[in-house]
């Protein structure tokens, strides 16, 4: 996953982390001053849940308090990836959310992605800043610094990462096409009616958008709330009527 993200241009030097949840009391880190690209297996360290060094010769990663706050919030979450990809860094910089119902995609797979104010690197700063943000959002734009998603996996926690950098470059360039055209507030209840059924692991017709919030289970957990959705929803009718 290290290279992953180092060969895709997410991290640059030695930027960025990577954790897994390895049980109820240890976490599988990335070392600190060390290239995502360029590790080893036994480069990887082992942390307790406060962040101390249980197995491994390097330091764990200097910000491995932010994910340690996230495997407490979130239950459902046993991975987390840090990076710092260029597009959607650019968006933390400017201090602009992607929250617009631009694409599909966006809509069903992460819903907002919110953007937490500036918190100093290996300060508790920096997991007081996204605090706010973790139980609602599976990928947080962190101000003038980079971004944070976590899943039930590494993959998953991965392929966010992926998916906000992505969904930045085309929010970008629609901004410098100079026009969007948002969802209509239709369009993105079926999609969170749709993201509902699959989380639910059934085909059958959703009873409601109350499907939007996570099931209480212990289930996968659907990214876009109801106080998400209507947000959503009064952007993209806001917008189309200011483009008429």
């Amino acid at each position: 996953m290290g290279r992953w993200i180092h060969d895709r241009g997410f991290v640059a030097s030695t930027d960025g982390n990577i954790s897994v949840r390895l049980g109820s009391d240890r976490i599988l880190t990335t070392p600190t001053c060390m290239s995502k690209g360029m590790m080893t297996p036994e480069d990887i360290v082992i942390t307790d849940l406060d962040g101390r060094l249980l197995c491994g010769c390097r330091k764990a990663s200097s910000e491995i308090a932010m994910h340690l706050l996230i495997y407490r919030l979130r239950s459902d979450v046993n991975a987390v990836c840090h990076a710092h990809p260029p597009t959607a860094t650019g968006f933390a910089a400017a201090g602009i959310a992607l929250d617009k119902p631009i694409l599909c995609e966006l809509v069903i797979g992460l819903g907002r992605v919110p953007v937490a104010s500036y918190g100093t690197p290996g300060t508790p700063e920096l997991s007081e800043s996204i605090a706010p943000y973790v139980a609602e959002h599976d990928a947080i734009l962190m101000a003038n610094h980079g971004v944070v998603t976590y899943g039930p996996d590494l993959l998953t926690a991965f392929l966010r990462m992926e998916t906000t950098e992505h969904f930045a470059h085309v929010e970008l360039v629609t901004e410098l096409l100079g026009r969007q055209k948002l969802l209509s507030n239709a369009d993105v209840e079926k999609l969170v009616a749709a993201r509902a059924r699959y989380a639910a692991g059934s085909n059958a017709p959703a009873a409601g958008l109350e499907h939007a919030h996570s099931n209480g289970n212990g289930g996968e957990r659907v990214s876009l709330t109801r106080r998400e959705l209507d947000s959503l929803i009064d952007e993209a009718v806001q917008r189309d009527r200011a483009h008429r």
